[in-house]
């Protein structure tokens, strides 16, 4: 598969979307130890739905790729953007579980802020988790994310409510990290 270097940091950059790995995205959807760190472990994901799902994402979302032999791992974007209200929620999947806990998550999503505030000009951006993905809140923070709320037993998983969590992080408070970002190249 070819992709292209829109956003680029040091183990990883993030690529447009490409309609030829519909295959792995459905592949990694179709995981319960993925997707119930979504919180879509009761869809059902097929080919046909996936490849409306790519088509239909547009500029705002990317395949993530390692530098390092070009293979993609995850994807992440933007869920829901409100461009007058210079605001945005994000999301982010790493499918490989080979390239879980080794820090890819944590500079794609520098990477996706990085494109959020300076180059759509964004003022907000947020993101949910739920309360037992610790893995994604240490993420999220290390990124400079702040809990702002929570939503008490928002989520049922494996038969025991748990609450989602409420992040969110301003341009400024990006701009106050080393360089504006964690992981530029």
């Amino acid at each position: 598969m070819r992709y292209f270097k829109k956003v680029q940091g040091k183990r990883v950059y993030l690529s447009p979307l490409n309609s030829g790995d519909v295959e792995k995205y459905t592949e990694w959807l179709s995981d319960i130890e993925i997707v119930r760190y979504l919180s879509m472990a009761y869809k059902i994901t097929t080919l046909e739905a996936e490849r409306e799902w790519v088509k239909s994402a547009g500029a705002s979302n990317f395949a993530i790729i390692t530098q390092e032999g070009d293979r993609m791992i995850g994807s992440c974007g933007f869920v829901s953007t409100n461009n007058i209200q210079r605001k945005a929620e994000v999301g982010i999947v790493i499918g490989e579980k080979d390239c879980l806990g080794k820090g890819y998550g944590t500079e794609a999503m520098s990477l996706l802020l990085d494109y959020g505030f300076n180059i759509l000009n964004l003022h907000r951006i947020g993101l949910r988790a739920f309360s037992f993905n610790e893995r994604a809140i240490r993420c999220y923070e290390k990124c400079g994310f702040k809990m702002t709320g929570r939503h008490r037993e928002a989520g049922r998983i494996d038969g025991k409510y748990y609450d989602e969590i409420l992040m969110d992080i301003l341009e400024d408070e990006f701009r106050s990290l080393p360089n504006g970002t964690i992981n530029r190249k």
